[in-house]
């Protein structure tokens, strides 16, 4: 770990002091030309010592990242993914010969995804999502598809990966939220900004879940409690629905007690007609 600047500097006035061949140099002046001398070397020293802790940092980085074969790792080669693009011959790196790096960039349509190991069956669980816009949203059929052949080239012998690509879940929540009748009218509404705080508390908190994380009830009341004109707020039932790919529609909704995460990786708030404004 670097030192500090002031403590390199005082090793090195320490040792000038302590040295019979420099005893001439014991000025105390801030602008004495050896001690400017001093902070220079200090500095430098200081300096790089911390490029060699970033560089330690990035090489430990690299080398937890890369180990071939984690749900890290198949993390990684996931997001890595460039739709259109073909892998070099007897590689799972793309042929980016020719293309620019926003044509690369633009290729990479796997925006967020996830690895957990099954508990029930010895395969992986990997979950994924594009973008469209601000919103977290599937992958068509011709992207799933190339996707899952890219998967084929370099997943271990052996390996079963279960690919999930679902719309998002949806989620309810019957709310009733206590309002300060100084700051939000009965529709929710800000008297004094406009806009509904409470229902952009609600986006808020849902984009700031990390993908295929952990939707806690009472974290979620926590932070709409935190909202300007909001007193109190009681979730009556939250419940949500995911689509089943077995039959391919939305299952019925269950109803969430603490927390869940969701089956695709992601919530979407149909509306928000559950949401009540009372005194």
């Amino acid at each position: 770990m670097a030192r500090q600047i002031e403590l390199i500097q005082k090793e090195m006035l320490d040792g000038i002091a302590a040295n019979s061949d420099l005893v001439q140099l014991n000025s105390t002046s801030k602008v004495a030309i050896y001690r400017l001398i001093v902070f220079v070397v200090a500095y430098s020293i200081w300096l790089l010592e911390s490029i060699f802790d970033k560089h330690r940092i990035d090489i430990d980085t690299a080398l937890y990242e890369q180990k071939s074969g984690t749900p890290r790792w198949y993390r990684n080669m996931s997001l890595d993914f460039q739709f259109g693009f073909d892998l070099i011959t007897d590689s799972d790196k793309f042929d980016n010969s020719g293309f620019t790096s926003d044509q690369i960039e633009d290729s990479k349509i796997i925006k967020y995804c996830s690895v957990k190991e099954s508990l029930e069956s010895n395969r992986l669980i990997l979950k994924v999502a594009s973008e469209q816009g601000d919103e977290l949203a599937p992958l068509t059929e011709t992207q799933i598809t190339s996707f899952k052949q890219y998967l084929i080239e370099f997943q271990y012998a052996g390996v079963k990966i279960n690919v999930v690509n679902n719309p998002a879940d949806k989620l309810v929540l019957n709310m009733s939220v206590y309002r300060d009748v100084l700051v939000l009218d009965e529709n929710g509404s800000s008297i004094l900004n406009g806009g509904k705080p409470v229902e952009t508390a609600i986006k808020n908190y849902m984009k700031a879940l990390p993908f295929d994380g952990e939707l806690v009830i009472n974290d979620l009341i926590e932070k709409l409690r935190a909202v300007d004109g909001v007193n109190n707020v009681h979730i009556s039932i939250a419940s949500s629905s995911f689509y089943d790919t077995a039959i391919n529609e939305y299952s019925p909704y269950n109803e969430i007690e603490v927390k869940t995460i969701p089956v695709a990786g992601y919530f979407e708030i149909i509306n928000f007609d559950t949401v009540t404004y009372v005194v």
